[in-house]
């Protein structure tokens, strides 16, 4: 079945950015793409008079409140109330005004710190998470039993995937809030031209997943038109790169010599290895990622065209 008119909750966000980039693939659609400047999601009325203005035939549930371990730390309460209000209000205003679809994002932080490598989806019960970041864990978490239970009680169609690591021109690149791999770019990038060495955190062994923000996009959008179980899917891609490899990649493609990397083995390694098995979704989808490399070089152009500029980066 073919939605014609998607409505798109987190819209300025990696994944929102993301799936406006490739608009374009889904001709015959209309996107309408909405932020937390257009509705506060945890508000019920605002909710139920967003999705009733817009009409749509599905949404796209990007929308999430989020931030690093301090924010997390800080606003425990904060992160598990207002990402749970945030989907149920979406659910429940959906279900009222007949919308044909929902798509949940979940999260690869949900599952247990202590589950068995690659993360399946069965695990995302089996024991606590991370406690650096247990509210958005388990509030993320409460998204596999409420699509059950919408499904169960009210034949809704209602799905949910799990996301990996996601990078993309729209990173954010703030010091203090960036991920991993937008940190690096930065700061290579604003030491390019001195003799300075490139601090990277750590013995650069540890690995990771990330997922090109387009083709979670895309891999969202299959989800869209041809997954219906109540079952949630890890979409992201399984390739794993260790943190000195992906460092190397940068310096190469902002031409510095990797003679200048640092590794820094006073600071956290962080996570060694927390990869996701992805093959329930490629089983069905066969879908197709793009290189890493690939992404990573569109990604870096990206940022040094909008650096000097300013125009749509988060510094």
């Amino acid at each position: 079945m073919a939605y014609k008119r998607i409505l798109v909750t987190g819209g300025s966000g990696l994944l929102g950015t993301g799936l406006k980039q490739i608009v374009n693939e889904f001709p015959g659609r209309e996107f309408f793409f909405v932020s937390s400047i257009d509705c506060d999601l945890t508000q019920a009325d605002q909710t139920n008079s967003l999705i009733n203005a817009f009409q749509p035939d599905a949404i796209m549930q990007y929308a999430a409140k989020s931030g690093g371990i301090a924010y997390s730390q800080k606003f425990p309460a904060t992160l598990l109330r207002d990402n749970i209000l945030m989907n149920l209000n979406i659910l429940d205003s959906a279900l009222k005004l007949g919308v044909k679809k929902v798509v949940l994002s979940l999260s690869v932080g949900m599952y247990p710190q202590k589950a068995p490598i690659p993360l399946k989806e069965e695990y995302i019960h089996d024991g606590m998470p991370h406690s650096n970041n247990a509210s958005y864990a388990f509030a993320k978490r409460l998204l596999d039993p409420a699509v059950r239970a919408y499904r169960r009680q009210y034949g809704m169609n209602v799905i949910g995937f799990v996301p990996n690591g996601i990078f993309g021109e729209n990173m954010n690149y703030r010091y203090d809030e960036s991920i991993m791999l937008a940190a690096l770019i930065r700061r290579f990038y604003e030491k390019k031209d001195t003799q300075d060495r490139l601090e990277v955190w750590g013995d650069g062994t540890p690995l990771r997943e990330y997922t090109y923000s387009r083709d979670m996009a895309r891999a969202s959008m299959w989800c869209l038109d041809h997954y219906d179980e109540e079952q949630f899917l890890n979409i992201g891609t399984n390739e794993e790169r260790s943190i000195k490899e992906i460092a190397e990649q940068i310096s190469s493609l902002l031409e510095i010599d990797q003679a200048r990397l640092y590794f820094n083995t006073d600071k956290p390694n962080g996570i060694h290895r927390r990869n996701t098995d992805n093959s329930r979704f490629l089983s069905i989808s066969k879908f197709d990622y793009t290189p890493f490399k690939t992404g990573l070089k569109n990604t870096i152009n990206w940022f040094i065209d909008h650096y000097h500029s300013k125009n749509g980066i988060r510094l």
